[in-house]
């Protein structure tokens, strides 16, 4: 590596976390998320960066440049897509992860404009101010506080009102797994809210519902077919773990390829489950020490 290429990477890692969790909860992909902040590197490397006074700030406007530029394509790609869209599952391990946005939110994003989206992460999530999100957008103040505020009405709904004991989502996801597994449906029932919806996403790559299933009759009935077919190739649990933001865990499944399902818990009832199926969304965790 040369000097320059060497000094740019030693300033550059100490954000590279940061930069990382805003091009996911931007983008909703894994992949996405570390291809842009590659490509904010290799500019930070051509950049002349004694005139940089704020690395961070600089870096995170970048970074969000290149979203927006990335999000312009996937929105045209969404159109094509297959059955429901879930966001790249990630398993946490840092408890910061956990508190900032889970899954539904992430979900709430997605009807926003990159611009709008773009205002409220930066403020709301990640605390900025409100001119250096301008800068990082290209607008002015004024009208980056209206695109945050305007964000803020959309996803208000999404956010929990209250967090969900860590341990105790952990507990309920695992007996959720097991009596699914068994088809214990007494106690699956007890498990569920009336209102529950159960979102799959396949990508048209495994079989998954084309649409979301809505309301406790129609779960329960997911359930018992699921159960039996259970019954024939059980999945074999990984592990535990939260799962953007929520409680759920990692399944390898009978076909080999991996599976993850959270679960949005309120009033201490599953109101949520959000199952990825898709390898090409699961392939960051093969491999990947699950802890």
């Amino acid at each position: 590596m040369d000097a320059g290429r060497a000094d740019a990477a030693i300033s550059f890692e100490p954000h590279r976390p940061r930069l990382t969790r805003v091009a996911y909860r931007m983008l909703g992909s894994v992949a996405d998320a570390e291809d842009v902040v590659q490509d904010a590197f290799l500019r930070w490397h051509t950049t002349d960066r004694s005139e940089i006074h704020n690395t961070e700030a600089f870096l995170v406007r970048v970074v969000t440049r290149l979203c927006l530029d990335v999000l312009k394509s996937s929105r045209r790609k969404r159109e094509t897509y297959i059955g429901p869209w879930l966001p790249e599952p990630v398993v946490e391990t840092e408890a910061e992860f956990a508190e900032d946005v889970t899954l539904p939110l992430l979900l709430a994003l997605e009807r926003l404009s990159p611009l709008e989206r773009a205002a409220f992460l930066l403020h709301d999530v990640f605390g900025m101010e409100f001119d250096e999100v301008a800068g990082a957008i290209g607008r002015d103040a004024a009208a980056t506080r209206q695109l945050a505020s305007r964000a803020r009405q959309h996803v208000h709904e999404a956010r929990p009102r209250f967090a969900v004991d860590q341990r105790r989502g952990m507990e309920l996801a695992e007996a959720f797994f097991n009596a699914s597994q068994t088809g214990d449906m007494a106690l699956l029932k007890t498990m569920l809210a009336a209102d529950i919806t159960v979102t799959a996403d396949g990508g048209g790559k495994r079989p998954a519902g084309p649409v979301p299933i809505v309301g406790f009759d129609a779960v329960v009935a997911l359930m018992e077919r699921m159960a039996r077919f259970f019954a024939r190739s059980p999945s074999q649990l990984v592990r535990v773990a939260m799962i953007n933001g929520l409680p759920g865990y990692v399944t390898l499944e009978a076909d080999g390829v991996l599976q993850t399902t959270a679960l949005e818990i309120a009033d201490g009832k599953i109101v949520g489950l959000y199952i990825v199926r898709n390898p090409d969304k699961l392939g960051h965790l093969d491999g990947a020490p699950l802890h």
